[in-house]
């Protein structure tokens, strides 16, 4: 399993990278793993202020359809448009092309509840 550091993550399986204001958000590689062939990525909340936690979007997979949790709060800025046609990249680079959604953040500062590299892992593996 593929735990970048660097990166911050929720217990929901999101990642988040930040850059000054933007966060860009997709699954973890456990996630994927976890769902499965992904077939489609659902966003409606482009466009929209969104609160932390609240739900973004849904990945659909072959076995199951999962909601997409706002890890930060702020507008929904961008969507990945390559995974409209092509969702499998989500499986096949989840920290890459595989992004989902960018956000400008409310407050770049507030990471809490967020979970560094070595957190995340100790949350999956139980460890």
């Amino acid at each position: 399993m593929n735990v970048p550091e660097g990166l911050l993550y929720t217990k929901d399986h999101e990642w988040v990278k930040i850059e000054g204001n933007t966060a860009t958000v997709g699954i973890t590689d456990f996630a994927q793993g976890e769902l499965g062939d992904i077939v489609y990525i659902e966003i409606e909340t482009l466009d929209e202020e969104v609160a932390q936690e609240e739900v973004f979007g849904t990945v659909e997979a072959v076995k199951t359809v999962s909601d997409l949790f706002m890890p930060l709060s702020g507008m929904v800025k961008d969507f990945n448009s390559v995974l409209e046609d092509t969702p499998e990249k989500v499986n096949e680079d989840p920290y890459g092309e595989g992004w989902i959604i960018k956000i400008d953040m409310e407050d770049p500062t507030n990471t809490e509840g967020l979970l560094s590299a070595a957190d995340y892992q100790a949350l999956v593996t139980g460890s």
